[in-house]
């Protein structure tokens, strides 16, 4: 199970502040370090929270991670013991800490003690759904989908309320909103795999999904063949090659978003599929002279933010070999559309500038590494920030 699952969430907590008053480990930005290198950043995180308890929760959770990248998971397990411990100071979110703890659990080969402690979270009624969606990930990968499918039903029913509708409008008002619909695409993933017929909640999944995917022009592949446990089977074992026809429809998709080159049918391969990103202060900007973008990017930046990571996910999914966010600018745009006699108000001058930028060299390769910067700029780690699966 992947180590990412259990990073802290990017809700602005005490541990995803930007701190410039005490020393911090220098974590390597491509990919991760050795497991030499991982136990002394762990050991550093440690002594570190001893000399700053301001920053006591963000660096122990940084020691765990570190002591997990090393593989030594009964040490990430007793750290996270620490921080549940309120003799010890306890700490603010004990529900997602336990959550990290219980998939710990499990990838130190405890499995016992992980269903345990996950009995014992699921007696606590938590009302956090990144804790559920972690736990019900780590049943999902050690216990296999029908379990999982328990645990997904669960963290929507305790975080939305018993009895309650499960649509789209409950889940986008609903304050965590981006966990929720996790919880609900999760579900509707391992009852796909089950071979479980559709119910109201899936069909609320493939809304959902329809929704957050409307960035990229033309078709949206449903989330009932995204979850094809055929298609993914295949995918994962043949690579992209094995999907020439996907990957052409794909290439029409994005002929505007990308770069596209050509396979040796003659089809069109898509070499490099860029995002476009607004920065907060260009996202406003954008939306102020051209109010019609809203209908592609929403007026909330946060969720602008969500639904670039959630699009370049989807790509990957679809097989996209290579994709990229491009970090555009409103006089970029503007100057490329004039070039170009086309409108920035239409969709097609958007993408083919997002074609631009990666045609250019100005497009940065998604993802970047777990513990290497965040491609939205916010200075946080990838895997602490846009790359964290509870934040999309």
């Amino acid at each position: 199970m992947s180590s990412k699952r259990r990073t802290g969430r990017g809700n602005g907590t005490n541990r995803n502040r930007a701190h410039t008053s005490r020393p911090t480990p220098a974590f390597r930005p491509s990919g991760p370090p050795p497991p030499d290198t991982c136990v002394e950043q762990a050991r550093e995180c440690e002594k570190l929270a001893e000399r700053h308890p301001e920053d006591r929760e963000e660096l122990l959770l940084e020691a765990a991670d570190a002591w997990r990248d090393a593989g030594e998971y009964d040490h990430a397990v007793a750290v996270y013991e620490r921080l549940l411990d309120p003799q010890s100071g306890g700490c603010a979110e004990p529900d997602l800490v336990d959550a990290f703890r219980i998939g710990t659990l499990w990838d130190a080969g405890r499995g016992e003690e992980a269903r345990a402690a996950a009995a014992a979270f699921r007696l606590r009624h938590p009302g956090d759904a990144g804790a559920w969606n972690f736990v019900a990930e780590a049943v999902e990968a050690f216990d296999g989908a029908a379990a999982a499918a328990e645990w997904y039903t669960a963290g929507v029913t305790h975080v939305l309320g018993a009895g309650a509708p499960v649509t789209v409008e409950a889940v986008e008002r609903d304050p965590q909103h981006f966990d929720v619909e996790t919880l609900v695409v999760g579900r509707h993933r391992v009852r796909r795999l089950l071979g479980e017929p559709h119910d109201d909640w899936d069909e609320a999944a493939d809304a959902l999904h329809e929704r957050r995917s409307s960035l990229v022009p033309g078709r949206v592949r449903p989330l009932d063949e995204l979850h094809d446990p055929l298609w993914a089977k295949r995918l994962a074992e043949e690579g992209p090659e094995a999907f020439e026809d996907d990957l052409g429809e794909l290439a029409d998709r994005l002929a505007a978003v990308g770069s596209a080159g050509r396979g040796p049918s003659g089809r069109p391969l898509v070499r490099a599929s860029c995002v476009l990103y607004w920065p907060r202060e260009e996202f406003a900007a954008l939306l102020e002279r051209w109010p019609k973008a809203a209908e592609a990017y929403g007026d909330d930046h946060a969720g602008h933010l969500r639904q670039v990571e959630r699009t370049l996910r989807d790509l990957s999914e679809e097989g996209a070999p290579r994709l990229a966010v491009g970090r555009a600018a409103l006089a970029e745009l503007e100057a490329y559309a004039e070039s170009s006699h086309g409108s920035p108000d239409t969709p097609g001058t958007r993408s083919a500038y997002a074609a631009e930028l990666a045609r250019t060299g100005r497009a940065a390769a998604w993802p970047p590494p777990r513990n290497g910067p965040c491609w939205c700029g916010s200075g946080r780690k990838y895997k602490k920030c846009c790359g964290n699966p509870a934040a999309v």
